[in-house]
């Protein structure tokens, strides 16, 4: 069933103008700092073929889910759902979908506004006296623990995503994600030019790309899944919203398979940059959330060049964050232009300031509501596991058996339209109704157990 009830609709300016905004969506954070922890401490390169092979298993196929679902309903995530099966319940889908990224984007406002603080650190030239390890995590708990200067930085970057969106979909999110991700790229190569030809950084690359089969289990394998169904954005009803601006000229199998490679391909530069310098320091790898804010800070300290080095660092994971950020904050404004009617800019102001109000207990839940807990949980961690582990996962899993079991003929249609590719197809049908639930599934259990 093919809808062009919202004739009126903005559509992307080009194709590369969505890749770039897709991929800056699937690119954030967690693509920066966390994926190259995670292999490192999986199997270094025997990590990564793992991960490889989740993403054309699962990535690809839910993706391309999500694009059709959104191409073919020209709608919203909540919207979509009504457009394609009318009377059904569905919706409820789309609508934990929108719930999700909301509430994704309150915590994640919390650490951009982190990231925009060392930022802030660096062109002042704070950085450089974060000499030893005790300064350093000293610096960052008194941050974090300042719930007024935590809850600033989040306002300043909520504000960010506003300006962005607020210009709509070509104005906005394509013209700056055709800026920032070209960006983000060049910074990186910057980064790890000055980090591989560090004293002793070789260490580094053999700790990324030295292949440890030893390390390869059952948790290991469920990580690399895990992994790569969270850093391509899905289940939270982006893909939906961005690909419903889509033409009906797109190749939706060569755009996912676009965006995937974008996403692994920056997660492993961004390793590339960050781990030659950590071993020709000296640190340890395996700090997780503090290699970013307390550990990396302390090898810029160090090296020449300081806080020229930082900035740039800094610079590139606020860049990161903000293409993530705006995909999230489109997918509500999407869902309050389409089925509440509202102006884009009211939609934007509102639901903007509805996902920061929620984040404040988030950025105080270090400092002066640390003693708050739900289930042994603060706000921050709860927000966290409830979204990662819980609703990404069932979404994804009831994406896949939507597009392919409830669907019908008209995913048929829609995925053929802009490719032709029948063979292909039957393989993404296949991967969809049989591969991707299957293996979201055991993440879901997996995470209970």
């Amino acid at each position: 069933m093919q809808l062009d009830q919202n004739a009126t609709r903005e559509n992307w300016g080009s194709k590369l103008g969505f890749i770039l905004a897709a991929a800056g969506s699937a690119i954030g954070l967690g693509n920066i700092w966390r994926f190259p922890y995670v292999l490192g401490e999986n199997g270094g390169f025997a990590f990564l073929l793992i991960y490889i092979i989740c993403v054309i298993v699962v990535g690809l196929p839910i993706m391309g889910a999500e694009m059709v679902i959104g191409r073919g309903s020209r709608r919203n995530p909540f919207g979509a759902f009504k457009a394609l099966l009318p009377g059904s319940m569905w919706w409820v889908v789309g609508a934990i979908g929108i719930l999700t990224g909301f509430l994704i984007l309150s915590y994640y406002n919390v650490v951009a506004g982190w990231t925009l603080y060392y930022l802030f650190q660096s062109v002042t030239g704070g950085i450089s006296e974060l000499t030893n390890g005790e300064i350093a995590s000293s610096t960052f708990n008194g941050f974090v623990t300042n719930g007024g200067l935590v809850v600033l930085f989040q306002f300043i970057f909520t504000f960010l995503g506003i300006f962005v969106v607020s210009q709509g979909v070509k104005g906005g999110i394509e013209r700056y994600s055709k800026i920032l991700m070209p960006t983000l790229f060049i910074l990186l190569v910057l980064l790890i030019g000055r980090s591989v030809t560090l004293p002793g950084s070789m260490d580094g690359l053999k700790f990324l790309f030295t292949p440890d089969f030893s390390k390869l289990n059952g948790d290991v394998i469920l990580e690399a899944m895990g992994q790569a169904f969270y850093s391509l954005s899905l289940g939270m009803g982006v893909m939906i919203t961005y690909g419903s601006y889509l033409d009906r000229k797109t190749n939706i199998f060569s755009s996912t398979a676009t965006v995937a490679s974008l996403d692994a391909g920056i997660a492993v530069l961004a390793g590339i940059a960050i781990f030659p310098a950590v071993f020709a320091m000296g640190m340890d790898p395996a700090d997780g959330a503090g290699l970013t804010y307390q550990v990396l800070p302390m090898v810029f300290a160090q090296l020449p060049m300081a806080n020229v080095l930082s900035t740039l660092f800094f610079l590139l994971l606020t860049i990161a964050a903000i293409t993530s950020a705006i995909s999230l904050l489109e997918v509500m404004v999407s869902f309050a232009t389409d089925e509440l009617k509202w102006t884009r800019s009211r939609a934007t102001i509102i639901m903007a300031a509805v996902a920061f109000v929620l984040g404040v207990p988030s950025a105080l839940s270090f400092g002066a509501w640390a003693d708050v807990t739900v289930f042994g949980l603060g706000f921050f961690d709860l927000v966290d596991y409830l979204t990662a582990n819980i609703m990404l996962p069932l979404g994804g899993i009831l994406i896949a058996i939507f597009a392919g079991w409830a669907w019908g003929n008209g995913v048929k249609k829609e995925m053929l339209e802009g490719s032709g590719q029948e063979k292909l197809y039957k393989v993404w049908l296949w991967a969809v109704r049989i591969l991707a639930p299957i293996a979201v599934g055991l993440i879901l259990v997996f995470n209970f157990v």
